[in-house]
């Protein structure tokens, strides 16, 4: 009976599937789908875990090939190049918080080839890790191409 309802598609799940409103009704990620992944990631890259980011690439690469073999044939795409940035961010989140002072911080930007005063003004920044890792300095540092020689997969290539 809990399972069971009566109610229009858009109002429910299905095999952790949704579907969009409008007047052309595609197949989407479910809400609750979509917590579940960022809870995961959170846990695999999560602050108090100090491993090296090959160790946390190990555990991450096969949990995201997966669940892009599954999730990766839904109809609204804008959804899946958002959870891959935001992974992405999270990485950067914690490769910032592993060199953990200005002088190292810095050191590594320059040895990435960010130019030496927007190093010098990022590394000290008084701003929190998530904001720093939207900033221009870790986007030069840390590109996109950079994890994908690591190993992440892109969500939105489904093959």
């Amino acid at each position: 009976m809990s399972k069971s309802a009566v109610a229009k598609p858009q109002q429910r799940k299905f095999l952790g599937f949704s579907f969009t409103d409008g007047p052309e009704i595609k197949r989407a990620i479910a809400p609750k789908s979509l917590v579940r992944f960022k809870r995961r990631v959170r846990e695999i890259t999560r602050r108090a875990k100090g491993v090296s980011i090959n160790a946390t690439m190990t555990e991450l690469v096969p949990y995201m090939r997966g669940w892009r073999s599954y999730f990766g044939f839904c109809e609204t795409p804008r959804v899946l190049a958002y959870l891959t940035s935001w992974v992405r961010a999270r990485l950067r989140v914690a490769l910032w918080r592993q060199w953990k002072t200005p002088r190292r911080r810095r050191a590594a930007l320059l040895a990435r080839g960010v130019r030496q005063q927007l190093a010098s003004n990022t590394a000290c920044s008084s701003r929190g890790p998530w904001y720093l890792a939207h900033a221009k300095a870790l986007s030069v540092a840390l590109p996109n191409s950079y994890f994908q020689s690591l190993g992440l997969p892109n969500l939105e290539d489904v093959r």
